[in-house]
């Protein structure tokens, strides 16, 4: 099956969507690396269904994103981790600690760190929902200042 590509724009910047079917499997603020062994990659002007909910999202039904499906590889604990994240509401936070522990490992801070630096489908599984003990925003692949835009349009800050 043939993956789509495409860029939307939004407050926080283009964000690039990589998506087989209707399964988000990228989401950056860089670029998507479109290369997929065997696979045809076709650019689009909107993937149907997951673009209208992150527009949804960004509209203000910041739930809408919970409805879109994704894949991502990745270690068992990172796979934990992620799953974790998706299930943190809009307007909440947990810390690295706590998202070590919702994965599973409580003792596993670092590789919690790690699943968030390493996660390929930002906004959707809620890195930016991730915050240092004590409250401190922390480190965000695209910067402080979108992680503290995201917080603050979901409540949280």
């Amino acid at each position: 099956m043939t993956l789509l590509v495409s860029s939307l724009k939004t407050p926080i910047g283009t964000l690039n969507l990589l998506a087989d079917d209707q399964i988000l499997i990228a989401s950056n603020l860089s670029t998507i690396s479109a290369l997929k062994a065997g696979r045809e990659v076709k650019s689009v002007k909107s993937i149907p269904v997951i673009c209208d909910l992150i527009n949804d999202y960004f509209d203000g039904d910041l739930a809408a994103i919970n409805a879109i499906k994704v894949r991502q590889k990745g270690a068992t604990f990172s796979q934990a981790a992620w799953r974790a994240m998706r299930k943190i509401t809009a307007g909440r936070a947990l810390s690295y600690a706590e998202l070590a522990d919702k994965a599973g490992s409580p003792a596993a801070v670092r590789a919690a760190g790690t699943a968030c630096a390493t996660n390929a489908i930002m906004l959707v599984v809620p890195c930016h929902r991730i915050v240092k003990t004590g409250g401190a925003l922390g480190n965000y692949a695209y910067g402080v200042d979108k992680k503290e835009w995201l917080l603050s349009h979901e409540g949280f800050l």
